[in-house]
């Protein structure tokens, strides 16, 4: 029986057709696990099952391990082992560092800036502040979807606290300004500074402290590690308020029996695709600048992924005339995966609020799909890629006209 089950669901996952070939090109919403990083995921739970928190020697055995990824991570990123925390993901790193902030420092002040692009997590946190007397300025981006690092500057009050800036925006992959950013605010001791580069792992250069970053959340899962993992980096000597309290886990920022299997497996992800980013990155903005190329060429078809400035991982075009879903459904007939927006938002049936924040008109934002690439897609799978989509843009116009 539950072989059966298991054989139904690759069925399903291959579309129902022996033999099909699956274009995976939605990686900026989540990466396929490493096969490494889902063994040492499954050996650590079988073996290494103790609590962390418990006094006994097996529990000592488990809690040196999550040290030991924890060292692991730090070496990685150039940073001290006590500034990692481990969290849930990039959702709720973005949440700890924003209210952790806010709530700790709001004697200081209660002004928070932040830009119109960034992710849910970011902006709906904000939001959520705001409802507990905070005030926040949410800066406009340019057609490039970059925030100008001037801007950031003039916006600054006497009661600024916190800016929180994405690295890399999930949608159209603009690149922003971080390191200026970072220049300005070394003048502002005071003022916190938040980068949420869950897309920029691996793909652009992040130095966080050459950056003058303060806090920056990372996801597992956008790294071909497992969902349910991520971390905050917390500059060494600042203070958060938790907002998850109990047992006093994560040097009491972040209470919760640790998910050891998660952490273990995330230090191996995170080693495993810096390594990779070294060897293939070069291989990616190839296969990005052949996709590019071609959907240049198309006729009704506008890029609005910036020709500078952009991450090697995504691209993001209209096709005029036809509302996103109706491509990626069509592609999903051949098993080709894209999305119309982040995942977070893609079920709410709305225009990519980015878009519109770069000036894009409202059916063209309606019309955007997103294409986002991992070192693992092929030059072969781009083109047949671009020859589906040409296929299904031209079956959709013929009917579009026999309509009329």
């Amino acid at each position: 029986m539950v072989r059966l089950v298991i054989e139904n669901i690759c069925c399903m996952l291959r579309g129902g057709k022996e033999g099909e070939i699956l274009i995976y090109l939605d990686n900026s919403a989540t990466t396929k696990p490493y096969k490494e990083v889902l063994d040492t995921f499954l050996k650590v739970n079988e073996s290494y099952f103790a609590n962390p928190s418990s006094i006994h020697s097996f529990g000592g055995k488990i809690e040196k391990l999550i040290q030991q990824s924890r060292e692991q991570i730090a070496s990685l990123l150039d940073i001290k082992k006590k500034e990692v925390f481990f969290t849930s993901g990039g959702t709720e790193s973005n949440n700890l560092a924003l209210k952790g902030a806010a709530l700790q420092y709001g004697q200081r002040g209660k002004h928070i800036i932040t830009t119109k692009i960034e992710h849910p997590s970011v902006l709906n946190t904000i939001k959520q502040l705001e409802t507990l007397g905070y005030s926040a300025t949410y800066l406009d981006v340019d057609q490039q979807g970059r925030v100008q690092p001037e801007d950031v500057k003039a916006a600054i009050q006497d009661d600024t606290i916190l800016i929180s800036v994405m690295a890399v925006n999930n949608e159209i992959g603009s690149v922003q300004p971080i390191r200026e950013i970072g220049e300005i605010l070394s003048d502002y001791p005071k003022i916190l500074f938040h980068v949420d580069a869950v897309q920029a792992c691996g793909k652009v250069e992040l130095i966080l402290e050459d950056s003058h970053i303060d806090l920056c959340s990372l996801s597992a899962h956008k790294i071909h590690g497992i969902k349910g993992t991520g971390m905050l980096y917390v500059r060494d000597g600042l203070v958060l308020s938790p907002i998850m309290t109990g047992g006093e886990q994560e040097g009491n920022v972040r209470s919760g029996t640790e998910n050891t299997g998660g952490i273990v497996s995330f230090a191996k992800a995170l080693r495993m695709h810096l390594t990779e980013s070294e060897q293939k990155l070069s291989i990616m903005k190839e296969n990005q600048r052949y996709v590019r190329g071609e959907l240049e060429k198309m006729e009704g078809v506008t890029v609005h992924t910036p020709v500078e400035h952009h991450a090697p991982h995504i691209l993001n075009f209209s096709v005029e005339h036809f509302k996103g879903e109706v491509l990626v459904h069509a592609l999903d007939r051949h098993d080709v995966f894209v999305s119309t927006t982040s995942a977070c938002s893609s079920k709410q049936n709305k225009p990519s609020p980015t878009l519109l924040s770069m000036g894009v008109s409202k059916s063209m934002a309606n019309s955007s799909i997103r294409v986002s690439f991992s070192f693992h897609n092929t030059m072969e799978e781009c083109r047949q890629f671009i020859q589906l989509l040409q296929q299904e843009i031209s079956q959709l116009q013929k009917t579009m006209r026999r309509s009329r």
